[in-house]
């Protein structure tokens, strides 16, 4: 009864008039940030930073979080309308959240991302407030042997994105990991892989000029190639009675995607350095690796956009807990929020929930309000979506083309972004083209970077016994059901070919 009690105050310092005001503008910068490419939520948060000194510190965390929260239900949009992830968050959406667009379903794409949003959002603050103190704790107990075990569970579902071609779907997650290896050594701070000796390789592969490449460029040249350019305008009713009707069929095909991306977002957001773009990815793959009909995922399953947004939003939530529990960011927003947090005079940890009561219950009474506004202005600009989606495609494949090349200088403001990106549009259209998956690469390079370094720190911890990873209690579980998974499809070449029924 305490906790409803602090809740309920909470409740009424997110409503006063200043706060709902920054909650509300808050949530639609946040809208259009996130859908924007090349920006994103750490753009956004990190730019509008500044503003927060006008107001009290509560109000200006809360002002933030606002924006947090509405740039994780805008990386949707710019997925679906123009298969462009408007962040890293939002790769998985485009996956199935295009193809329903291009089958004139834009606006049960967009209902089903702003429902599963709001759910993945709801359900994270539920256990945000329930279990805060314990689930820190646990979270504190995952050290490098743990996340490289829960990142070898996240490439065993890779093998289920790949489709029935299981060779070719190793061959591209191998490729990724390769690519995520360009750039600095994280633990010697050895060069690797800098090709032709080009110093713009020194700094890796920035994911997004990756995701803006082979989404948004090579997603152009695909239909393009398919189609010859007679791509036709999606058509789609935008009255209060369809939104209606396409939130029921939301919950009745997507309500096992917005299950598990709920949960499972969540307790991968809480871990540090994980953040929401492997929770989203990760709750895909096991989304479809337990559906009944995996094979029409990557067609235009509303399971497979429902999974990653409820996910995303969960995970969004997630990441805030060590932050304040901990004073750990579990994401780089809320890197960035803790060092505004420094700045306004409070340290976060577990003294933060006695000594600032008011701010931590404000916050998190706002998390409710927010996901609220969220969900209310989503649905309320889908209208202006959908027109952009009456556009002929020989309008929005140059205008697809200018925001990627715009989007992806903007992230780094290094042109020699903009020519990766263009490459990688061109590598992704050719692999398309000879049946190569595209989606495990880019999941590959998505974990690589937090695969590699933890799975050297475990082996230095042990000694290089690989033994660390059975043997811990957490780690240990994790591998084994990891190993399952991934012998799993190798039981079908085994398996005698079944003689096929008499016609």
């Amino acid at each position: 009864m305490e906790i409803l009690s602090l809740l309920g105050d909470g409740m009424l310092i997110a409503i006063q008039p200043l706060n709902i005001l920054l909650i509300l503008v808050g949530v639609t910068v946040g809208l259009f940030i996130g859908a924007m490419p090349g920006l994103g939520s750490v753009n956004g948060v990190a730019i509008l930073l500044p503003i927060t000194f006008l107001v009290p510190p509560g109000s200006a965390i809360i002002f933030l979080a606002a924006i947090y929260y509405g740039a994780m239900y805008g990386g949707a949009i710019s997925s679906i309308t123009l298969g462009i992830p408007g962040a890293s968050t939002a790769v998985a959406t485009t996956f199935d959240g295009r193809p329903l667009a291009l089958k004139g379903k834009a606006r049960l794409a967009l209902v089903a991302a702003a429902v599963a949003s709001f759910i993945g959002g709801s359900v994270a603050n539920i256990f945000f407030t329930l279990f805060a103190p314990l689930l820190a704790t646990v979270a504190l107990n995952f050290g490098p042997p743990e996340i490289f075990a829960l990142m070898l569970l996240a490439f065993a579902t890779f093998v289920g994105l790949g489709g029935d071609d299981i060779p070719k779907t190793v061959l591209s997650i191998c490729f990724g990991l390769v690519v995520a290896a360009i750039g600095f050594d994280q633990i010697s701070g050895a060069p690797r892989l800098v090709l032709f000796g080009m110093n713009g390789f020194l700094g890796g592969i920035n994911f997004l000029v990756l995701a803006i490449g082979v989404y948004g460029i090579g997603e152009m040249l695909w239909t393009l190639d398919t189609t010859r350019g007679e791509v036709t305008s999606s058509k789609a009713d935008i009255s209060a009675k369809g939104i209606i009707t396409d939130t029921g069929e939301t919950f009745r095909l997507g309500w096992k995607g917005m299950s598990i991306g709920s949960v499972l977002g969540f307790f991968v957001g809480i871990l540090p350095a994980a953040g929401a773009t492997p929770g989203s990815l990760m709750s895909y793959g096991v989304t479809k690796m337990l559906s009944k009909n995996p094979k029409e995922f990557g067609q235009g399953h509303v399971s497979g956009v429902t999974a990653p947004e409820a996910a995303n939003n969960s995970a969004s939530t997630g990441a805030m807990l060590p932050m304040l529990t901990l004073g750990i960011p579990g994401s780089p927003t809320t890197a960035i929020l803790l060092g505004g947090m420094v700045i306004w005079g409070l340290t976060p940890g577990p003294r933060l929930f006695i000594e600032q009561s008011d701010f931590v219950w404000g916050l998190i009474g706002s998390f409710y309000v927010s996901n609220f506004f969220a969900l209310v202005v989503n649905l309320a600009f889908i209208p202006l979506f959908i027109w952009m989606l009456r556009m002929p495609f020989t309008v929005l494949a140059p205008l697809i083309f200018v925001l990627s090349i715009v989007g992806g200088y903007a992230a780094m403001a290094d042109m020699f972004d903009v020519w990766l990106i263009v490459l990688f549009g061109i590598g992704a259209f050719f692999l398309r083209k000879f049946d190569y998956p595209v989606a495990p690469a880019v999941l590959a390079i998505v974990l690589g970077p937090i695969a590699e370094p933890t799975l050297r720190q475990s082996l230095l911890l042990s000694s290089g016994d690989p033994t660390i990873f059975f043997t811990r209690p957490i780690a240990g579980p994790i591998t084994f059901v990891a190993i399952i998974l991934i012998l799993l499809p190798a039981l079908k070449y085994l398996r005698p070919a079944k003689a096929r029924p008499a016609e």
